[in-house]
């Protein structure tokens, strides 16, 4: 979802020069498509969600990029195994929103209803707006 809401933002705001992926830090959902549930809020929010199609991420990945934005710590813990070792460039999407408590993580709504996707949606769209303040000062 994150990388859709993004994607969008992107642009609307006319950055053409930002590179958005999506990865997953295990293989439960390789190849898979996007969620139906999470298709359901971002389409309803104006959001594109075609196309997605779920790969893991590779040291590679995370080495080359700029920034590595993760929903959960575990996530983070993951990409340092996967690495082997504590990356600076990545980071918790809630990093970028001052409301959120530290190390908080984006909600998973995986187990849960339909709504929950709507709470990850808002906690996305809560921390876009520090994501893109913080990518406008870091640029060459």
């Amino acid at each position: 979802m994150a990388e859709r809401v993004a994607r969008s933002w992107a642009a609307d705001q006319g950055l053409t020069d930002v590179e958005f992926t999506s990865a997953a830090t295990s293989t439960e959902e390789i190849g898979n498509p996007i969620d139906p549930r999470a298709r359901a809020w971002l389409e309803r929010s104006g959001h594109d969600a075609d196309g997605h199609s779920a790969h893991q991420v590779t040291a590679e990945e995370i080495e080359q990029a700029d920034l590595v934005v993760a929903m959960e710590d575990v996530h983070v813990r993951r990409m340092e195994q996967i690495t082997g070792r504590r990356n600076p460039n990545v980071r918790l999407l809630t990093d970028f929103d001052p409301a959120a408590p530290d190390g908080t993580g984006v909600p998973d709504p995986w187990y849960g209803d339909e709504d929950g996707f709507g709470d990850t949606l808002a906690s996305i769209e809560a921390a876009l707006p520090g994501l893109f303040r913080h990518l406008e000062q870091h640029s060459a």
